[in-house]
């Protein structure tokens, strides 16, 4: 039986859900502001896509509704997005979901 905390976790990340998903490995950069302001910067790939957000694969572990800067290395666009899920360390790296703030429909360069 899962944990009420993974429990809310989860529920909070369904309810978010909207639109098509599809599995796609799109190579992503990741920004947010670290310690003292600094901008920090990782480079990631997606493991689902959809409209309005992702599901990320990223060596760095970020906290929940951290705000940050999504940009899609394939067609070289931004767009602030915010950390609406976090799943399990995998070798490879923190499974992250994101959600696009207020995103361009064509923000994956995909037909969703």
């Amino acid at each position: 039986m899962p944990l009420p905390s993974e429990t809310s976790q989860r529920n909070r990340f369904q309810d978010k859900r909207r639109g098509v998903r599809l599995n796609s490995r799109v190579p992503v950069a990741i920004e947010w502001e670290g310690p003292g302001g600094r901008i920090l910067r990782e480079e990631a790939h997606t493991r689902v896509v959809n409209p309005y957000g992702c599901l990320i694969v990223l060596p760095q572990n970020l906290e929940l509704d951290q705000r940050v800067r999504l940009t899609n290395q394939a067609n070289h666009v931004s767009n602030a997005a915010v950390v609406v899920w976090k799943g399990n360390e995998r070798i490879e790296g923190w499974e992250i979901g994101i959600e696009l703030i207020g995103p361009e429909m064509d923000f994956w360069g995909l037909e969703l």
